[in-house]
């Protein structure tokens, strides 16, 4: 299992760098595209004929969905074509791709591509300043100061579980519940907490407690993000504060931070209050599985709630909870993390209809589809309604990460590629939390302090100033 894993890093790491590096083989065409923001949909670029190529990693809703926004938009614009291609194995896929230009013309952005190498494969959609005002989560994807993809909508970043499992272990979010029967407890608000809850669980129903889908490996992924703001309230931390600081993945005295989501992971594999074979996982299984109760929890983003109510018979047992760890802001309000999906970015060696086409389809998509309804996440428009699986949010600020200051945006990118790391672009260090974790050859505190020693010797490398 380990000569695998490494040999994951290993092809990661490698393509990481092709990526980042930028390796074209054709120039880009001159191209006068207009801002996102500039476009009147149903009037402008009525005269445009194209038929574009949308390059997803939604295999399932292709002929549905995806087929049903292809023909509403061509209604609308009946001179632009719509077809989807999707890639089961998408990151890898696109990273192979990308370099020679000729992919398609809008896709989502791999994780492995570095914010300086953007303007290397994909159109400025507009300046961030301006988009800041009108989408979520823009300064995830701009550099310098102009935007290169939008997300798909956003997540909030907790737990998606089954209401009837976590009642009969003695839990819930409903107040008139926890009223009239003392026995409950409400909702796991801390690592200790949720891990008891985990363990009661165990002990008192047949489902298994918490899942880690182990075995697809890219939702190993998910935990990174819970790091920073889920787990220290700072939008500041992602993307600077984490370079600047001194052994970032330390344990801290206060509980919360790094460390304490690295924890909760091995704690539950080393505990085992997870499912029996972590190898034997099965990605699309467990959403059926935890429909029916046969799962407790999975920590994934919102985006998975809608697809777990989809696969079976009880999608009123499927609700979303915060993460389990309690942090406030400076007015004593509870906060947790908000990011954004995968990013809509369009091909810069496309030619200008169709990178004009592009432009038009995805304005479209962000702001006149039903996307963000069926796909019950956060829309991608700041205006439009926040959807309704985030009650047991009520009372809780939803943050996203801080944009770094100008001039130091690839500074985390520079860091966590040198260091290995791989913090949210390589799912091969969550995953040797679990190896570890069920092999018990290595404490977390070893793991923490090899990360903790790979950090540094890179933001000594890149002569990094230790501000934290």
């Amino acid at each position: 299992m380990k000569k695998a894993l490494s040999l994951i890093l290993a092809l990661t790491m490698v393509l990481s760098l092709l990526t980042a590096c930028g390796g074209k083989k054709k120039e880009a065409p001159e191209v006068n595209l207009p801002k996102i923001d500039e476009i009147d949909l149903g009037t402008d670029y009525q005269d445009i004929t194209a038929t574009i190529k949308v390059l997803t990693n939604r295999t399932d809703i292709i002929d549905t969905v995806y087929a049903r926004y292809a023909e509403e938009f061509h209604q609308l614009y009946p001179n632009i074509t719509v077809v989807y291609e999707g890639i089961t194995d998408y990151e890898e896929s696109l990273n192979l791709r990308l370099p020679n230009g000729d992919w398609g013309d809008i896709c989502f952005i791999p994780t492995t591509v570095a914010k300086s190498a953007m303007g290397d494969y994909f159109a400025v959609l507009g300046d961030m300043d301006t988009l800041d005002q009108r989408y979520q989560f823009i300064p995830d994807k701009s550099f310098d100061g102009k935007v290169y993809g939008i997300a798909n909508g956003g997540n909030v970043e907790g737990v998606a579980y089954n209401k009837a499992v976590f009642e009969a272990a003695g839990y819930t979010s409903d107040q008139d519940k926890l009223d009239a029967d003392p026995s409950l407890k409400p909702l796991p608000a801390t690592p200790e907490a949720f891990l008891q809850c985990l363990q009661d669980i165990k002990d008192k129903t047949d489902a298994i407690p918490l899942y880690t889908n182990f075995a697809a490996k890219w939702p190993m992924g998910a935990w990174d993000a819970y790091i920073a703001v889920a787990a220290l309230g700072d939008p500041d931390f992602r993307n600077y504060k984490i370079v600047h600081t001194a052994n970032p993945f330390s344990k801290r005295s206060d509980g919360n931070g790094p460390y304490a989501v690295y924890n909760i992971l091995y704690e539950s594999v080393a505990r085992g209050l997870v499912e029996k074979d972590p190898m034997s996982s099965d990605w699309e299984g467990c959403k059926g599985m935890i429909n029916r109760g046969e799962i407790g929890c999975m920590v994934l983003g919102s985006w998975a709630v809608q697809q777990f109510r989809e696969a079976g018979d009880r999608p009123e047992d499927v609700a979303y909870m915060p993460f389990p760890i309690t942090v406030t802001n400076s007015e004593g309000t509870r906060v947790t993390a908000a990011g954004g999906n995968y990013s809509y970015a369009i091909n810069k060696m496309a030619d200008e209809n169709q990178q004009l086409a592009s432009m038009v389809y995805l304005k479209w998509l962000l702001e006149e589809s039903t996307i963000f309804q069926d796909e019950n996440c956060i829309p991608a428009l700041k205006s439009a309604p926040m959807p309704d699986f985030l009650d047991d949010f009520a009372g809780i600020e939803l943050l996203s990460n801080a944009a770094a200051p100008e001039g130091k945006e690839d500074e985390f990118d520079k860091v966590n590629l040198l260091s290995e790391v791989g913090i949210n672009n390589d799912d091969y260090p969550d995953c040797t939390i679990v190896e570890h974790a069920i092999l018990k050859d290595k404490t977390i505190d070893e793991i923490m302090d090899e990360w903790n020693q790979k950090w540094t010797s890179a933001q000594e490398e890149l002569e990094m100033e230790i501000l934290f």
